[in-house]
């Protein structure tokens, strides 16, 4: 690993004592779970936190990913939107990430629950709010089931190329997470929509620039773009350490390509700076 890319993991009191309460309320952030570089900026400075509901066993097995899949999926919990809420009123949260692990397990893929988290937040907070959710195996009514609680922002991460799918994602379809986004944009055409990527897999610059025009072709608002950082050694090996040039060149390349609005660099990740996001795009609509 390159000196400009590690970090210093250690948390300060405050990091620690929101540690404690999401574990009181028995709350998990995918900021914890996935082992997040960011977790101590964005738990110490930036108060913020991205949940992660629907339990903390995955259905799938993506070689990327540090959430657990061994086991089998708990029950949901009818307290968690409420906690949530609770939890984002007590913070003074303005802008909140919502996110699952993959339930393929379930009727409705999890979907209710995420419109259920929405409902609360709503009703005791003004905080904007945004979804990360599963491709709900391709489903339209559990897709336009969350695109009817109008999140601010609706997130789906295509993760990688598609040449890479069968080794780094291979529960999931990249032509059914495209459709997927696609489909929010036809659910309706206010809600902002948002897609990622991280390099450093063994993808080429040819299939990134193909992997744009689908993103673009689906109109995608919001892009980023993050080196892959292996979180244990049981996940697939980094092929390659992008230079932070090389970011800033993707953001060029990306922007050209037609995406308004991209965040690439090594330590972007799907949630990170979510809120200044929401809050650049609401002052250029203003402008």
């Amino acid at each position: 690993m390159p000196d400009w890319i590690k970090i210093d993991f250690k948390h300060d009191p405050t990091v620690l004592k929101l540690k404690k309460d999401l574990k009181f309320r028995k709350l998990f952030t995918v900021c914890e779970e996935a082992r997040c570089p960011n977790l101590s900026e964005c738990f110490g400075i930036k108060k913020t936190a991205t949940f992660m509901i629907l339990g903390r066993n995955c259905t799938r097995n993506c070689a990327f990913c540090n959430i657990g899949n061994i086991g089998d999926p708990t029950p949901i919990d009818l307290n968690e939107p409420r906690n949530i809420a609770e939890m984002t009123k007590e913070l003074e949260l303005k802008h909140v990430v919502i996110t699952s692990v993959t339930r393929d397990d379930l009727e409705d893929g999890g979907s209710e629950q995420f419109v259920r988290v929405i409902k609360e937040i709503r009703d005791l907070t003004n905080a904007t709010i945004e979804v990360l959710t599963p491709d709900f195996e391709g489903k339209e009514i559990d897709r336009q089931r969350v695109s009817i609680a109008k999140p601010e922002i609706y997130n789906h991460n295509v993760e990688t190329v598609p040449e890479l799918y069968d080794i780094i994602r291979p529960q999931a379809i990249y032509k059914r997470s495209i459709e997927f986004l696609k489909g929010i944009k036809k659910d309706d055409p206010t809600i902002l929509t948002k897609s990622g990527i991280m390099v450093g897999l063994g993808e080429t610059d040819d299939q990134l620039k193909r992997l744009l025009d689908d993103v673009v072709g689906a109109e995608v608002d919001i892009f980023t773009c993050g080196q892959y950082l292996r979180p244990s050694k049981l996940n697939y090996k980094v092929q390659e350490y992008k230079t932070e040039e090389w970011f800033e060149k993707f953001k060029e390349i990306a922007i050209s390509a037609g995406i308004k609005n991209v965040y690439s660099s090594p330590f972007t990740r799907s949630s990170y700076n979510a809120s200044e996001i929401i809050d650049k795009i609401k002052n250029n609509k203003i402008n």
